[in-house]
């Protein structure tokens, strides 16, 4: 009786210690899980919640282009704005003569040699320009200069004494689809080279530079009518003969 009075104790025992433990390694009721619990537990999966889509790439959205095209962006750009804002300034200034235009003063691609400096480069300084009662650019250069017609057209006006322009040619023109008039005053005598109703090419020597007219020292006033009106001819050149 002692012997099966101890055995029971000792399985009591056994079962006090052994059936907790079992109990501990049964699975628990299954809960929700989220998304951060998942990372947690798998720090190297990555989850995505099921009603995620990729967004697709449009085209229209993006484009590709080279230094080159980039740089000559950049000018067209710049030159606009020149223009633009000589035509603000102009236009502010007030006239006699044709209205202002406050057109872009751009009518073809800079140096397609259709527009082209009345003067050689580096040969004149710019004393002043269109604005309050001077309707041009006057560009100061030593007498006998040799003047270029600006744009080829036909020459309306060839006169030793063109009103107070003294020794003066004016040329009517076709430029980009537009009507462009330009003067060249202040010449100096005997020195025309076309006569009215010559037809002339862009760059053809037309006279040299004088001090004859309203003039006050060698130079040449030259303007410039778009469509009939005044537009500033030093910004107009920089535009369109480049």
């Amino acid at each position: 009786m002692r012997t099966v009075a101890i055995l029971g104790a000792v399985g009591a025992l056994v079962a006090g210690v052994a059936l907790p433990a079992l109990a501990s390694t049964k699975p628990a009721p299954s809960a929700a899980t989220t998304l951060q619990q998942m990372a947690f537990d798998d720090a190297q999966s990555l989850v995505v919640a099921s009603e995620a889509t990729s967004a697709p790439l449009q085209r229209g959205t993006y484009s590709a282009t080279t230094p080159d095209e980039i740089e000559k962006k950049k000018a067209e750009e710049a030159a606009k704005a020149r223009a633009a804002a000589a035509a603000r300034v102009a236009a502010s200034s007030g006239t006699r003569g044709g209205s202002i235009s406050d057109a872009d003063l751009q009518l073809i691609s800079a140096g397609s040699g259709a527009v082209r400096y009345p003067l050689p480069q580096g040969s004149y300084s710019v004393s002043r320009t269109l604005g309050g009662a001077h309707n041009g650019a006057d560009m100061v250069a030593p007498a006998g200069t040799p003047i270029f017609a600006a744009t080829g057209g036909v020459v309306r006006v060839s006169s030793e004494s063109h009103f107070g322009y003294g020794v003066a040619v004016v040329i009517d023109s076709v430029v980009g689809g537009q009507r462009v008039s330009t003067l060249y005053a202040h010449m100096t005598n005997g020195t025309r080279a076309v006569q009215a109703g010559q037809t002339v090419e862009p760059g053809q020597f037309i006279g040299k530079v004088g001090n004859t007219g309203r003039s006050y020292g060698a130079h040449l006033h030259f303007e410039v009518q778009v469509n009939g009106s005044l537009v500033e001819p030093i910004g107009w050149l920089r535009v369109n003969a480049g």
